[in-house]
């Protein structure tokens, strides 16, 4: 199912840069969470296996039976949503797998992904939203108003935003070292503006739920582009420094706003 992908130039570097030791998986086939058949296909490839650990504890008695799997000791790679490339640090060295549904992909985005990947590896950020809330989660889903999966989107968005704020100072200083890259970069920002052009106005007439419009809106931190109210208090340094603390909080006071509203 896998076979090693080839780096050079500029993308070669980064991984030199940030995880020189993560490995880049070309998978023959797409998965939203890697199968159990075909994990113990990446074991070839890694020294070490240590699955993360999540107390079940963190998690409301709803939560949809994929984040339970999550918080077991089972080794589980991928998430929906996480797009045409995942990335874990649960192996070591870190492997980042680049699926099937990338083809079609402009080859300057395909790599801008894949640059992504190992950045968020080697800064060592949270590869999974439970990693980022931990026992905070319970307050962040009580305090957002939706059903099991809507909650579990905006803190999957959330936790992009996150990694957003961390990823994002990288990209910027790359337009001398790896100007191909970086202006993947900008363009991708320039290509998601238009779509969040009148998002707060879809929000407020109820045309766009507030879990999609958190999931796009998050996914423009890292492209340093205007983020919309009420998702633009999630592109702060208060966020950055105080990660899941400054979440709850933030969820806290919009849903209870919305409720007096």
């Amino acid at each position: 199912m896998f076979t090693e992908r080839a780096l050079d130039g500029e993308l070669a570097a980064v991984r030199d840069a940030y995880a020189p030791d993560a490995v880049v998986l070309d998978c023959d086939a797409d998965f939203e969470t890697l199968s159990p058949e075909h994990r113990d296909d990446v074991l070839p490839v890694i020294d070490d296996l240590t699955p993360h650990e999540y107390d079940t504890d963190w998690l409301p008695a709803d939560s949809p039976a994929l984040l339970t799997q999550l918080a077991t000791r089972e080794f589980v790679v991928g998430m929906p949503g996480d797009g045409a490339v995942a990335w874990t640090t649960q192996t070591e060295p870190p492997v980042v797998f680049v699926k099937a549904r990338i083809e079609g992909t402009p080859s300057e985005f395909a790599d801008f992904l894949v640059a992504e990947a190992l950045v968020a590896a080697g800064l060592g950020l949270p590869e999974r939203f439970l990693g980022l809330f931990g026992s905070a989660y319970p307050a962040f889903a009580a305090a957002v108003d939706g059903d099991p999966v809507a909650v579990y989107q905006t803190a999957a968005a959330a936790a992009t935003a996150f990694r957003g704020l961390h990823t994002r100072p990288e990209f910027e200083a790359w337009d001398a070292d790896f100007p191909r890259l970086y202006d993947a970069w900008v363009d991708a920002g320039e290509r998601i503006r238009p779509r969040l052009d009148g998002l707060s106005g879809e929000l407020a007439h109820g045309t766009t739920s507030f879990a999609d419009a958190a999931e796009l809106a998050c996914s423009a931190v890292k492209h340093d582009v205007d983020v919309p109210t009420p998702f633009a208090a999630l592109d702060s340094p208060a966020f950055r420094r105080h990660g899941s603390e400054y979440a709850v909080t933030w969820a806290e006071k919009l849903f209870a706003a919305d409720t007096d509203a």
